[in-house]
């Protein structure tokens, strides 16, 4: 595995504590990658990617520059990340798009169901009826209370300088 020290940009790369970078893994120049993230074999992050904790990149995922993943996320193996890829997700397939609600991995980090259903109510409104992302987000605020959960999902969403990934493809 190889990783690049940080530029003038942003003078250093970080990696975590607790972090499996597997056989071929690179993180590029500027990175910063939270706790306990696990980059399966040939994964590859390009420059000033923000890698949250907890997350996933199976093997073969390549993640273009200035991008972020957030913290619990799922990406699948041989995935092209070209936007950012919000907290708690599963996503997968070209082009990436989500594919759900990271229960498994919730789970394992103790999350109980009623939080994690939250997070799936959340995700529904966003990604399953259809609705732009403007649009989806004000749906959000009328349809389900304010929660610690809720508005990172929302703040991750809204911060997004990159856009997120797409909804589900058929």
């Amino acid at each position: 595995m190889t990783i690049n020290r940080g530029t003038t940009d942003r003078n250093e790369t970080v990696v975590g504590r607790d972090c499996l970078l597997m056989a071929y893994t690179h993180v590029a120049h500027d990175c910063l990658l939270g706790d306990h993230v696990i980059m399966a074999n040939l994964a590859t992050l390009a420059g000033h990617i923000t890698v949250h904790n907890w997350a996933i990149l199976e093997g073969l995922v390549a993640v273009q520059q200035f991008l972020t993943i957030g913290e619990h996320s799922f990406v699948g193996g041989g995935s092209l990340v070209r936007k950012d890829v919000p907290p708690f997700v599963k996503c997968a397939k070209d082009p990436l798009s989500f594919a759900g609600v990271n229960v498994i991995g919730l789970r394992r980090r103790g999350f109980k169901e009623d939080e994690i259903r939250l997070i799936e109510d959340v995700y529904r409104v966003i990604y399953v009826r259809g609705y732009n992302i403007t649009r989806a987000i004000e749906q959000v605020e009328v349809d389900i209370a304010p929660s610690k959960l809720r508005d990172r999902i929302l703040q991750f969403i809204r911060h997004s300088s990159a856009g997120v990934i797409r909804g589900m493809i058929e």
